[in-house]
């Protein structure tokens, strides 16, 4: 089920802490017939509670298969009025990276995942994994985007997580735990494109990009 996120901080100056309450509404922005298959477009915001300031959004749009077939065929509309197509407008480049991380995923990195409260049993279950038609469990792909946005506050950032203005990720294969992780990095002005290859498949499966609110006095 191949799906797209995009992420926006919210409020730069409001600062988070542990004691910090926070509140979240959701809404499904629209749903499209692909005949086969539908498209879900979702939205979460998330607010400081105490002050009501918004802190992030959150816009998804999940790829349902053998979900179609409810309405006439459509197009998304988010897809087409967006002031800029977000999954069109990022293109791997061509070029070398500016910076290849590599990094390895742990065989109980799915059951560790899922203490965040991710409980869908496609990640924990080999049953439910084989009937869902994979070999066997496999990482939850916010997991995977974690690695890939560390990777760029590491390299990137020096470290600084506040330099992180937005990210966008686009899903594209599953990666099963254990797995070593290749992340390829690209520094175009503000923005860092990514590609992240499970290396024993030697696939791409994730992709995207990030915003910065500032380069590192170093680069």
């Amino acid at each position: 089920m191949p799906w797209v996120l995009e992420h926006v901080v919210g409020t730069p100056s409001i600062s988070m802490n542990l004691n910090t309450f926070t509140m979240k509404t959701g809404s499904i922005l629209s749903r499209f017939d692909k005949r086969k298959a539908a498209i879900l477009e979702l939205e979460t915001r998330s607010y400081e509670k105490k002050y009501g300031e918004i802190l992030t959004l959150n816009r998804t749009s999940v790829f349902l298969r053998g979900a179609g077939g409810f309405s006439d065929p459509s197009k998304p509309f988010t897809y087409s009025n967006y002031p800029v197509n977000l999954a069109s407008a990022m293109k791997i480049p061509k070029t070398q990276p500016s910076v290849v991380f590599e990094d390895c995923t742990q065989p109980p990195q799915a059951l560790l995942y899922r203490l965040s409260g991710d409980y869908n049993p496609l990640h924990s279950d080999p049953m439910i994994a084989k009937v869902t038609g994979f070999s066997r469990t496999i990482l939850h792909g916010l997991c995977i985007l974690g690695f890939a946005i560390r990777a760029i506050i590491k390299c990137i950032c020096m470290g600084d997580l506040d330099m992180v203005k937005s990210f966008f990720a686009r899903f594209l294969l599953q990666v099963y735990p254990g797995e070593a992780l290749i992340t390829d990095l690209w520094l175009e002005g503000l923005r860092v494109i990514y590609q992240v290859t499970a290396k024993e498949m030697n696939q791409a499966v994730l992709s995207g990009y990030v915003d910065l609110h500032r380069l590192a006095a170093s680069l």
